[in-house]
């Protein structure tokens, strides 16, 4: 690293101008190139010079977007105006206990609750959860966790898992108070309320109890923020003698855990995005040790869930060996002696080019699986009787009456006669449903509507309107689009616009309910959800075309769904912004490397926009596992000047740059603040547009930014008042707003 000299650029800057970070020249040279990096300097966290220019950079960024300040606390206020903030989720059962979540206004944090369950012998009875209502007390109530008392004087808050043993007498916590995204794990006595002396520093998200309660599992990340190694504690011995269940050392890998539906087994998922290896460790043999499902040098990409089948030990294998959209089989264990290509497996759910299996679990009596079809992602279950046989029965699917939708397992367990299902769309609020499992006589089974969000401030889903329309890229490909808009914005090429996109890692930008987004559609602006490349909408096909060598794919549609906009009648071509975070951060920075003059704002939330410097260094946090969907620079000279091509802050360019703002925090881990802070520098040195670049950053915050409620729907606020600025919308729409 070259040293840094002492110098304080922030002490003589105005607020007015932009802070000038000095130029320190250090050469990075692979496959043969050398790059002149002018700004790795800033990557010295713990340099007060650092410090002061961030600080710095926040002054100039106060001072460019003081006006909007009236804006964004109108956001605010129609944000917290439309939240019931008195409110509570549906209960959910687990053993003999229903737990919920209560908040309460004027409380950052949720308030953790349970309340006993009943056992009458009427199986859907006994799984129908209390009624809660805001602000009254249950008979019986226990309060688990107040996360409010929890966070009193800390600079930031959020629980990373929680666990309470079988019998309900231990509870377990994890809480970040950094937003670094590393837990302390501490354990409560239910019966008494007090505190266990025993206490986990460091460890990584998901915790459970062993069955019997006596031990616990956790995960622990390496330097390099990767979970590589599953814990185990016992409870009331030293944490320095927790034994290491399994640590994996290809940095590749990541290594997660849970436990199987009948919790008979420790599942261990070690994986990348193109193969895994599952392990397991049977309770009832626990000296016994792992055994491996499929070997990750069959570089199959799999989960595993073991369960009993009439009594027989069976794996239910959701894989995509010679099925590139995954399918699920049956598999005995003893097949699993046998090499791979000579183990006989028996096909559940069959390959479909048309549908992406995207999971399975089993209950006592079905499988649930998770598929993806027309983009839309629904649940189908299938009954255990005849599981794998000609007998086996067809899938049965919960129905729903909207177009544009997301219906999701939000919850199962193994012995309950439902499944707890998550519902919601553009414009209706969450849902969450117990689907009750088709039994008999009712083949169909039965949806039951537990509880709608509400929305207040007079919000009605007739005013406002969504739409599936399809951008066609340069090569051809159809790109499809979400179009949300107000009922009352007229299509005559006069209206804002924003597109948004993610298109990495097979994610898909599903459709859900936002209340803030409800603030930009009131002033007219026509949102756009490019569903491009790179994400998971249309298959695992969608995904690779958009990943390592084809990358670029996912920067053109993107531009692409953009054009649409700009020719769709509905928008000014010139009153276009776009937004990304994270991975749609880097998005943001290559567009506007690419087409800075389609638009007037660019918001790139914890963008990574240095993309090929943090993935050259496999010492930087979770670098190795960018391989991955990137490639690997390091050793493949393609993949480096492919990236090269098309990283943002090696491709900035004398370009008329929109008004960009890179928002990001201080102690994000994913992708650090170094990288936005070098763009913005790279950006302002050369840009020919007049518009201010600023960055914002969150000094306290983690990857999704600060911890309390309020104070993310103020950045949400922020950045929506950057928007409609920037695009000439402050305006609400007649009649639109909070009534």
């Amino acid at each position: 690293m070259t040293q840094t000299p002492v110098q304080h650029p922030a002490d003589h800057t105005p607020a007015s101008a932009a802070p000038v970070a000095r130029k320190v020249p250090k050469e990075r040279t692979h496959h043969g190139d050398t790059f002149v990096d002018n700004y790795e300097w800033l990557r010295a966290k713990d340099s007060e010079d650092v410090v002061e220019h961030l600080k710095a950079e926040n002054a100039y960024q106060e001072s460019v977007t003081a006006h909007q300040e009236p804006l964004r606390e109108a956001i605010f206020q129609e944000i917290k105006g439309r939240t019931q903030e008195t409110d509570l989720s549906v209960p959910n059962r687990k053993d003999g206990w229903w737990y919920y979540t209560r908040s309460v206004e004027g409380k950052e944090y949720g308030i953790q609750c349970r309340v006993k369950a009943r056992n009458t012998g009427d199986p859907v009875a006994d799984w129908t959860p209390p009624a809660v209502e805001a602000g009254v007390e249950l008979p019986g109530e226990e309060v688990l966790l107040d996360c409010n008392v929890e966070a009193e004087g800390k600079p930031f808050f959020a629980v990373g898992g929680t666990a309470v043993t079988v019998d309900g007498n231990l509870y377990a916590y994890a809480v970040d108070n950094a937003g670094d995204e590393r837990f302390t794990l501490r354990f409560k006595d239910l019966r008494t309320g007090e505190m266990l002396p025993d206490v986990i520093e460091n460890i990584f998200y998901g915790v459970s109890f062993s069955p019997d309660g006596t031990r616990l599992f956790y995960t622990v990340v390496d330097d390099a923020w990767r979970p590589y190694q599953v814990k185990s504690h016992v409870l009331g011995t030293p944490v320095a003698d927790d034994e290491v269940i399994y640590q994996e050392d290809d940095v590749a890998m990541w290594l997660g855990f849970d436990l199987s539906s009948d919790r008979r087994h420790l599942v261990l998922s070690i994986g990348c995005s193109e193969y895994s290896e599952t392990r397991l460790l049977r309770f009832d043999d626990y000296d016994a040790g792992l055994s491996t499902v499929i070997s990750r040098d069959e570089r199959v990409l799999y989960e595993a869930e073991p369960f009993l089948l009439d009594g027989a030990e069976r794996i239910l294998v959701t894989h995509n060996r010679n099925a590139i959209n995954s399918m699920v089989s049956l598999v005995d264990p003893a097949e699993l002696a046998k090499p791979l290509a000579e183990q006989e497996w028996t096909t559940v759910v069959e390959h479909s080019d048309q549908v992406r299996v995207n999971g399975a679990g089993v209950t006592s009596t079905h499988v649930i699986v998770s598929v993806r079809k027309d983009t839309i992602e629904r649940v189908q279950v299938l009954a255990l009787a005849g599981l794998g046989t000609p007998a086996q029965g067809d899938p049965v699917e919960p129905a729903f009456d909207e177009e544009l939708y997301t219906a999701g397992v939000a919850g199962s367990d193994y012995e309950a006669p439902v499944i707890r299902m998550g519902y919601t769309s553009y414009f209706t609020p969450s849902r969450v449903y117990d689907f009750v499992l088709p039994t008999a006589s009712q083949p169909a089974g039965e949806l039951l509507l537990r509880k709608e969000s509400p929305v207040l401030g007079g919000y009605s889903p007739s005013d406002y309107v969504a739409t599936r329309e399809w951008a066609t890229a340069a090569d051809g490909t159809r790109v499809p689009l979400s179009v949300l808009r107000h009922a009352s914005v007229s299509r005559d090429s006069s209206a804002a616009g924003l597109v948004y996109g993610y298109g990495s890692y097979e994610l898909s930008m599903d459709p859900g309910f936002g209340i803030p987004r409800l603030s930009l559609l009131d002033r007219g602006i026509v949102f756009v959800i490019a569903h491009i490349r790179g994400g998971g909408e249309l298959g695992r096909h969608w995904y690779e075309d958009g990943k390592k060598l084809h990358k670029k794919n996912t920067f053109t549609d993107f531009i692409a769904a953009t054009d649409w906009l700009a020719g769709s009648g509905w928008v000014a071509p010139d009153r276009i912004a776009a937004m990304g975070g994270s991975a749609g951060g880097l998005l943001m920075g290559a567009v506007a490397n690419l087409a800075p003059e389609k638009y007037a704002a660019i918001v790139a939330a914890v963008p990574f926009v240095d993309a090929l410097t943090t993935i050259l260094d496999p010492e930087l946090p979770l670098s190795a596992l960018e391989w991955e969907e990137w490639g690997n620079p390091i050793t493949d000279p393609d993949v480096y000047a492919y990236m090269k091509s098309y990283t943002p802050y090696e491709n900035v360019g004398a370009l008329p740059y929109p008004k960009i703002a890179a928002v990001t925090s201080f102690n994000d881990t994913r992708v650090l603040y170094v990288e936005p802070a070098k763009w913005v520098q790279a950006l302002r040195a050369v840009s020919t547009g007049s518009e201010p670049i600023v960055m914002k950053i969150e000094m306290d915050g983690g990857h999704g930014g600060a911890s309390g409620r309020y104070v993310q729907w103020r950045e949400r606020a922020w950045d929506y008042a950057f928007v409609a600025d920037s695009v000439g919308a402050v305006e609400l729409l007649p009649g639109a707003g909070l009534k």
